[in-house]
């Protein structure tokens, strides 16, 4: 039976609707079903092209590892990173030492430079490309498609790359 995810950007009032890739990517589609939902800060990608992602902490009881990969994602692709605090915080992405895009969880006894950080991201173009000038190639784990609404939510995409990211929420929640 399939699953699906409502991704939202709830400032811009614009969601879509994806399939989780259970066949293709079932250790990734497993864990971010069970975290759902899930939100935070949208940011835009830098290197990608058209790319919006959150960070957030691990979620997963066991990573999921590698699985359905790729490096140049399509429109309505939704991937999976899974970083320490050493590969985001530096200073290419504005960060200065003990800084990163996450902190650690309150009580975790986590320094930044151990914590585990998991990047969802929604691609909505395309000609994108995963490499990173500091980190190189950066494979995802493309665990759903959006099978609904991605025009209309690529515009608002969009319009993040154009006005700005700050005050937006990306939000992944079960659509059943």
């Amino acid at each position: 039976m399939p699953r699906y995810l409502r991704v939202s950007l709830e400032s811009r009032g614009v969601s879509c609707r994806a399939k989780l890739l259970d066949d293709e990517a079932p250790r990734t589609a497993h864990a971010v079903w069970q975290a759902l939902p899930l939100s935070g800060q949208v940011f835009h990608g830098k290197y990608a092209r058209n790319e919006i992602y959150n960070l957030v902490p691990a979620f997963a009881e066991t990573e999921p590892g590698k699985e359905n990969t790729t490096v140049t994602p399509i429109p309505g692709d939704l991937c999976y990173f899974a970083f320490d605090g050493n590969d985001l915080a530096t200073p290419s992405h504005g960060y200065g030492q003990g800084e990163g895009p996450v902190p650690p969880a309150p009580g975790s006894g986590e320094d930044l430079q151990l914590q585990h950080i998991i990047d969802l991201a929604v691609f909505y173009g395309r000609n994108n490309l995963l490499l990173n000038g500091d980190q190189g190639w950066v494979p995802g784990n493309v665990y759903g498609t959006i099978v609904q609404g991605l025009e209309e939510f690529a515009m608002a995409c969009n319009d993040i790359w154009m006005s700005g990211a700050r005050g937006e929420t990306l939000t992944y929640a079960r659509d059943e």
